[in-house]
């Protein structure tokens, strides 16, 4: 049964467009993948476990190889089981705002605590960075204010996109498709044409998503 993570970043519910873009990808990929299990992350309602004290240690004890202290482990088994949730997923779908040219705190919170050596990334000092994640269809939905599909929105710059890409790339999810809208605000012609389009290209991911052969995941829990 193919299994979808589907990581929502927006605090807003019925109003959110990054949810009701997420919403019509996942009803076309159901209608296409009637098997399809759907694990939803909500960033807002689901506790992220703080990465400081012992979670910290022991990842630095993960880089020096050092054993890890009772403390550190019973902290690391905790990061374990997000890589795992997230590696168990077949496709992933990250819905979020676009807050201040970039991504809300809670999603760079989860992507930090995933991002971890042994787990999401090896390094080699002759080699450099390697990811250890499979690569398998990942979609991020941008919702922004302003309107980016030609660049800047009046001066204002698009990091988000270009971390996302960046930042599961690194992690071996392979290359990221990025669907924006925007505007979300201001007249409703250029609201909704915004809208009209994004869901559009959403139908036919869903379509790509869904004829993708997916790979078994591995387990990433004593990769090194």
């Amino acid at each position: 049964m193919p299994r979808l993570l589907l990581v929502q970043a927006s605090p807003r519910q019925g109003d959110s467009a990054s949810r009701a873009a997420a919403e019509a990808f996942q009803t076309r990929l159901r209608e296409l993948m009637p098997a399809l299990d759907v694990d939803e992350l909500d960033l807002w309602r689901e506790e992220l476990p703080e990465f400081d004290g012992a979670a910290l240690a022991a990842k630095y004890a993960r880089l020096a190889g050092r054993p890890h202290g009772e403390r550190e482990a019973a902290a690391w088994q905790t990061i374990e089981a997000m890589v795992a949730r997230l590696d168990a997923a077949d496709l992933v779908v990250i819905a979020t705002p676009m807050w201040n040219f970039g991504i809300p705190y809670k999603l760079k919170h989860w992507i930090d605590l995933v991002t971890q050596p042994g787990l999401a990334f090896r390094f080699d000092p002759e080699k450099g960075y390697s990811p250890l994640l499979r690569p398998r269809p990942t979609l991020a939905i941008v919702a922004s204010a302003g309107d980016y599909s030609t660049g800047p929105s009046w001066g204002r710059p698009d990091l988000a996109t270009p971390y996302l890409e960046a930042a599961l790339r690194f992690i071996g999810l392979g290359e990221i498709t990025v669907v924006g809208q925007g505007p979300t605000v201001g007249p409703e012609p250029a609201v909704a044409a915004a809208r009209d389009k994004a869901h559009a290209r959403l139908a036919v991911l869903a379509e790509e998503f869904a004829a993708t052969p997916t790979v078994p995941a591995a387990s990433t829990a004593s990769a090194s």
